[in-house]
């Protein structure tokens, strides 16, 4: 009943936001960078939900935009981090030898960099933007997901029908792509699954540094970095991102939980 309810919420929260970003693409209720001095810092009204801040900006048009902004960056970042680093684990835990000892040699040597850190030194070398923290956190998470899918597929290779497709002449791509890959699967899964957390986080946290989309773009990051000189005066301006934050988090560490729940049979009910 609680993986049930876990499941859910999460899917619940996941799906609320990827309806409110999609939505921020087409239509917001206003524009999220038009500047409006007149009504600059007004609190939560029927006429701004929440709030404007200090350049008269409606806070709830620029949180969806920013839902867009973040939703994009993640899944970006972790499609690139997912199909590079399968790829490279996969390769590593099936042909073994001097191929993996190289790759797993620099391999951890990147993880032994913390994420964000690795991802503030190539944003160093490529500047803020989009594009940049696109490929600096897509770079920060592939070293973990080449190591979890190497370890899926050490065990997988050792399998007797893997065995059976070497010895009936089926070449090193055809016994990859049919059998190693698709059992690496479940736990990679569950990895994009947290990995979309991580990377939410990460973005948000780079941008409220300031090595984000550049304003007038909203991202919560941004926005939160913005709403710092006001906490006293205009407290709306830090809750409407940091709450958007908090819940899609919560939303995906649900659902991450729900899915290693489903897909790991140790934990299935007997």
């Amino acid at each position: 009943m609680r993986r049930r309810a876990n499941a859910a919420i999460g899917a619940g929260l996941i799906g609320a936001l990827a309806i409110v970003a999609a939505l921020a693409a087409f239509w917001t209720p206003y524009n999220p960078v038009g500047i409006d001095l007149k009504s600059r810092l007004q609190a939560p009204s029927p006429l701004h939900w929440l709030g404007t801040d200090e350049f008269g900006r409606d806070v709830l048009s620029r949180a969806m935009a920013g839902a867009s902004a973040s939703v994009f960056v993640a899944l970006l970042t972790v499609a690139i981090a997912i199909l590079v680093g399968a790829t490279i684990g996969v390769l590593c835990g099936y042909l073994r030898g001097v191929f993996d000892r190289i790759a797993m040699m620099l391999n951890d040597a990147l993880l032994a960099f913390p994420g964000i850190l690795l991802a503030l030194a190539v944003l160093a070398v490529l500047g803020a933007g989009r594009t940049a923290i696109i490929l600096a956190l897509a770079i920060a998470y592939t070293p973990p997901t080449v190591r979890i899918v190497r370890s899926a597929a050490l065990s997988v290779r050792e399998r007797e029908f893997v065995e059976a497709s070497r010895i009936i002449g089926n070449s090193q791509a055809y016994t990859i792509l049919r059998h190693i890959l698709p059992n690496c699967l479940a736990p990679l899964i569950v990895l994009a699954t947290s990995m979309l957390g991580w990377v939410l986080l990460s973005e948000s946290a780079l941008s409220f540094l300031g090595l984000g989309a550049p304003p007038p773009a909203p991202t919560w990051g941004n926005m939160l970095a913005a709403s710092r000189p006001y906490m006293q005066s205009a407290a709306w301006l830090e809750i409407a991102p940091g709450l958007c934050i908090a819940l899609t988090l919560l939303g995906v560490n649900l659902l991450g939980d729900a899915m290693r729940d489903r897909l790991d049979p140790r934990l299935r009910p007997i």
